[in-house]
């Protein structure tokens, strides 16, 4: 018969709740609850949920997620930190740059110029 170990394995660290880092990769990826639901096929509020805690992840869901958020499982349970890729944007920023990317190409231009106009006139 096998003996019994007796050694006691290392604490684990804290990271914060899966939960929890799923909202914070999300809010880093300038991404609404919203947007990240319709692309993993979720409503707000089963996003929600999830963000909360109030669903607790099975491992397909987690992969889901690494996969949306472009996170390593590893990162999204904390056994390794998340990896910063590119400074985190704000959000209202990352919405307004993405509804000018869908805007026709004249309207696009003549934005980007008043922008430029601007960013000169402040500088």
């Amino acid at each position: 018969m096998p003996s019994v170990s007796k050694k006691i394995p290392k604490p684990l660290p804290k990271p914060l709740p899966i939960a929890k880092r799923i909202a914070e990769l999300r809010k880093a990826k300038g991404l609404t609850q919203t947007e990240l639901g319709e692309q993993l096929g979720l409503s707000q509020k089963q996003l929600t949920d999830y963000e909360t805690g109030k669903i607790h992840m099975n491992d397909e869901m987690i992969v889901r997620f690494a996969l949306a958020l472009n996170a390593s499982a590893d990162e999204l349970l904390g056994i390794k930190d998340i990896k910063e890729k590119g400074s985190k944007s704000n959000l209202r920023y990352t919405r307004r740059i993405r509804e000018l990317e869908m805007l026709p190409e004249p309207k696009k231009r003549r934005v980007l110029q008043v922008l430029d106009d601007l960013i000169r006139a402040n500088n």
